[in-house]
């Protein structure tokens, strides 16, 4: 029923264990697309908001992109992990591995959009683009937020997935195992993306475009690392 489709979002993210793990054994359909709803429409509020400063038309394209990096990692990951948890303790489907990815992601974009509105007042706030000599500490300022936001829900969402594998696998050691080797396919996977799918906020002294012709090279954590040593 549709009245009950937010009550179940509300489950998902106060972690509700027996409840989680009563869906995944059974028909996940529908909840599934619930929840590739929630991070299509979460991600995509907080990539219109990410994006602004920019320029509308960077909103709109961080708003496609965003949702886009973390059904991909998710359904990357999902391949993968789907093999590796009976390796390490877990006797978890494949079907079974994706929504429990799905889940942790649907719990990450509800954060996120929560999130939009306040970052869209920082960008209102923010010297616009066009009228300030200082656009590059501005952009770099945006992009730190973003990185704690972003790592604020991914967290969140994690926690959540380690509480319903613990309830799956009936030990904390097992979900600890498999959480791990999930986490490094999230990260990896996850980071590259982002870098391959840039620009997001859209960088001031370059023109604005969907994707950098230059995409394939560096990675994400060149570029952070290149950030933070900037303000030092």
């Amino acid at each position: 029923m549709p009245s009950a489709r937010p009550a179940e979002i509300a489950m998902l993210l106060r972690g509700e264990r027996d409840t989680i793990a009563s869906w995944l054994a059974g028909n996940l359909t529908g909840r599934l697309g619930l929840h590739v709803a929630a991070i299509v429409i979460g991600a995509g509020c907080y990539g219109a908001a990410m994006g602004w400063w920019r320029a509308p038309e960077q909103a709109l394209f961080t708003a496609i992109k965003f949702p886009l990096i973390l059904l991909l990692t998710a359904f990357g990951n999902a391949l993968i992990n789907g093999m590796l948890a009976p390796l390490l303790g877990l006797d978890i489907p494949f079907r079974r591995s994706f929504a429990a990815i799905i889940m942790s992601f649907a719990v990450a974009s509800v954060i996120l959009g929560a999130f939009a509105p306040l970052i869209a007042f920082l960008v209102w706030n923010a010297p616009p683009l066009a009228a300030t000599p200082g656009a590059t500490f501005v952009y770099d300022l945006l992009k730190l937020a973003h990185v704690g936001v972003i790592a604020l829900a991914g967290v969140t969402g994690n926690a959540r997935l380690f509480q319903l594998l613990a309830q799956l696998g009936k030990s904390r050691a097992v979900a600890t195992r498999v959480m791990a080797a999930w986490l490094a396919g999230n990260l990896f996977l996850g980071a590259q993306w982002s870098w391959i799918l840039r620009p997001f906020i859209g960088s001031p002294d370059l023109p604005l475009q969907f994707l950098r012709p230059n995409a394939l090279h560096g990675n994400f954590y060149e570029n952070i690392f290149r950030t933070v040593t900037g303000f030092f």
